[in-house]
């Protein structure tokens, strides 16, 4: 089941421009593969000095996350309960810049942990068959 933007922005705190993923591909209680082309986007927020890093892959898998988190939240009639990205474990950049890799970005995220609102997901970022990005991430709960 493909969700549009649309569908899966009210839920995220991502909004306008900043959210940077057009589509969700598949999902279920422990993963989302989503995709992306907003990483070739001139007005990319993200952008500096006319280029978009690849460090920038982790805003993109956090993302993923984020709408993870809130397509479980709003399965269970609930909204996504606040929290931040506090850590990356290692985490492998693949090419020095997103914006000049052609075709789309495909993220994966895998939930790894969850525990009263933290959480910790692996991810990897892609274009077809070329690995980008990959590593950990922890989210931990606000409050």
């Amino acid at each position: 089941m493909t969700l549009e933007r649309p569908e899966f922005e009210p839920l995220i705190p991502h909004q306008g421009a900043m959210c940077l993923l057009e589509r969700v591909l598949e999902w279920d209680a422990e993963r989302l593969v989503a995709e992306a082309g907003s990483h070739r986007s001139g007005d990319n927020p993200l952008r500096r000095d006319g280029m978009l890093a690849a460090v920038h892959a982790l805003e993109y898998a956090a993302q993923a996350m984020a709408v993870h988190g809130g397509l479980r939240a709003a399965e269970g009639g609930e909204s996504l309960p606040g929290g931040f990205l506090a850590a990356g474990r290692r985490i492998e950049l693949h090419v020095p810049r997103l914006d000049d890799l052609p075709g789309l970005l495909r993220v994966e995220v895998q939930e790894q942990f969850r525990q009263a609102g933290n959480l910790i997901y692996s991810f990897r970022v892609a274009v077809g068959d070329r690995r980008v990005a990959e590593g950990e991430a922890t989210v931990l709960a606000r409050g």
